[in-house]
């Protein structure tokens, strides 16, 4: 994929990092290929997201999957509820830029049509796939699947659980949600069908914590982690961080997506800075700024700002630093890559650590911009590749 680039000059020559900033061991999986995206097995972790398109309009799909592409998305899910969204799958799997996986609930010949429309994935639900406790038509799913070489996601919700599993567990408990993956998965090895991913998401990160901890003991089949339905965008992605985080500290999760009620460009965008901030991706920019404190001799919150605006394009790993006291300033600026360490309508340019001159207030913005930019080309010209690099 044009975002999944592994073998470039700067990382093959470059020093390994400190031990305190090598990222988390991972939890050892069996692994899934998901159209050409590696899932589990030590692959890179991948990040994923879902139209909010009609499935059925396929130009409006494609139009979202390109965005997400461009947002540096590695796999998208379409919701396939009705059977025109069914019909619309052959076209879309063949022109997406990304590998597609169909969203499949209830109706279980939907997923029999996206297997045969080549989708790279199929997700089914042990919720509401299942009509009365027969479990025939997820084996004839799992048949195949088998026979296209399609992987299935087992995906169980807090929100839809088997009724039974509701009433053994007294309610949605991480024992009831695990026992549900489970039990899907047994009906698609009895069919002797292993290319299998599995997700147990809760709307609660700690819930969600705690089910994945479970199930990560209990088999070695390779994780989607996230947290569903988490809310708008502001509350959403403090949820799913923590949610996240925790287990990918852990090394618990080989694939994931920020479930947020917002244009699903932004959890791409989340999904990234959580794997970039536990040193799990290589990171792109990094702004660093004050916190609020009355030390503070210049408008931060304003030059942060400002900054993180005008660096927007930049996809280089980069670690600019806003700094405005005399206290934390200087260090912080000298540990970044450009920094300036202002005070008293003025700032000090630090570029690797070596101050470069003295501007005034209202020229810090321009110049750091100026000169981060410059250093991105530099970056892209060393490793002869204007793409983000991905790292496992």
């Amino acid at each position: 994929m044009d975002t999944m680039v592994t073998s470039l000059p700067v990382l093959s020559t470059a020093p390994a990092p400190p031990e305190h900033l090598t990222p988390p061991v991972r939890r050892e999986t069996r692994q899934i290929d998901v159209g050409g995206v590696k899932v589990g097995g030590g692959a890179p972790i991948s990040v994923q997201s879902m139209t909010t398109t009609p499935t059925h309009d396929v130009n409006a799909t494609l139009q979202q999957i390109a965005a997400l592409n461009a947002s540096g998305v590695d796999i998208v899910r379409v919701a396939v509820p009705r059977q025109e969204d069914a019909d619309a799958l052959a076209a879309i799997a063949k022109q997406s830029t990304v590998p597609v996986v169909s969203d499949i609930h209830f109706q279980w010949k939907y997923a029999m049509a996206a297997i045969e429309a080549g989708v790279a994935k199929v997700r089914i639900n042990p919720g509401n796939i299942h009509k009365a406790g027969d479990t025939s038509k997820v084996k004839v799913i799992g048949d195949a699947a088998k026979d296209a070489g399609i992987p299935i996601r087992i995906g169980v919700n807090g929100g839809s659980l088997e009724k039974r599993l509701l009433e053994k567990h007294g309610g949605v408990t991480p024992a009831a949600l695990v026992e549900s993956a489970l039990d899907e998965v047994k009906i698609l090895e009895d069919v002797d069908f292993t290319d299998i991913a599995i997700s147990v998401k809760h709307s609660d990160p700690w819930t969600m914590i705690q089910t994945y901890r479970l199930l990560s003991t209990q088999t070695d089949y390779p994780l989607h982690l996230g947290v569903t339905e988490s809310g708008p965008l502001k509350t959403g992605r403090v949820k799913s961080a923590v949610g996240l985080g925790a287990l990918l500290s852990e090394g618990i999760g080989d694939t994931i997506r920020v479930s947020l009620s917002a244009d699903p460009v932004e959890e791409v965008k989340a999904g990234i800075e959580i794997l970039e901030a536990l040193h799990l991706r290589e990171r792109g920019l990094d702004v660093v700024s004050c916190p609020s404190c009355g030390r503070a001799e210049v408008d931060v919150y304003t030059l942060a700002e400002n900054v993180q605006k005008g660096l927007e394009g930049i996809d280089v790993p980069l670690r600019v630093a806003v700094m405005g006291c005399v206290v934390n300033g200087p260090g912080e600026a000298r540990e970044a890559d450009l920094g300036v360490a202002a005070g008293k309508g003025k700032g000090q340019i630090l570029k690797k650590g070596e101050v470069l001159w003295t501007v005034a207030e209202d020229e810090i913005v321009e110049t750091l911009v100026y000169m981060a930019n410059e250093m991105a080309e530099e970056i892209r010209a060393e490793r002869g590749d204007g793409s983000p690099a991905v790292v496992s």
